[in-house]
């Protein structure tokens, strides 16, 4: 089970980051159309990731799914819990948005809007020019990526009531 669900009440709350019109770009919309097609609320987050701070904010735990650009293969999964410190570089080398992922989250930090726990699941993108559409290495991670979503759900809903 993943980190994000050890502890706490409540699901996790699961963002999709990104650009449908960029190709790889838009595997955060990808996996949240997949997401919701059995019924898991999901929330999406264009290029403006600032607005991260106020759509998290009173969150005690979140998912984060997001297109990376680190020069490694297409379609490599990159899964990162955040902790105290800032991200790894994966998520500032490269961003198609006006702040990155690392920028945003250490936002949230210092506005106090951070969830106490965030998994994120960073793919590996090959193209991001204009266009729609994913690359098959990024589309068959983000496959993996929903089944991961899904598994987690699966294994909290099963938790006896009162858990924690």
């Amino acid at each position: 089970m993943s980190e994000v669900l050890a502890g706490g009440y409540g699901p996790p709350y699961v963002i999709a980051v990104g650009n449908p019109y960029r190709q790889d770009d838009g595997v955060g919309p990808w996996v949240a159309r997949r997401l919701r097609e059995v019924g898991l609320e999901v929330h999406e987050v264009g290029d403006d990731l600032t607005c991260l701070s106020e759509a998290w904010s009173g969150v005690d735990r979140a998912v984060l799914i997001e297109a990376v650009s680190s020069g490694v293969g297409p379609g490599t999964l990159h899964v990162f819990e955040v902790g105290d410190g800032p991200l790894p570089a994966v998520f500032s080398r490269f961003s198609s948005h006006t702040v990155g992922l690392a920028e945003a989250v250490e936002l949230s930090r210092v506005l106090g809007t951070l969830p106490n726990s965030v998994l994120i699941y960073g793919i590996e993108g090959r193209c991001f020019g204009m266009g729609a559409g994913l690359s098959p290495e990024v589309e068959k991670a983000a496959g993996a990526v929903v089944a991961r979503v899904l598994s987690d759900f699966a294994l909290f809903a099963a938790r006896p009531t009162g858990s924690g």
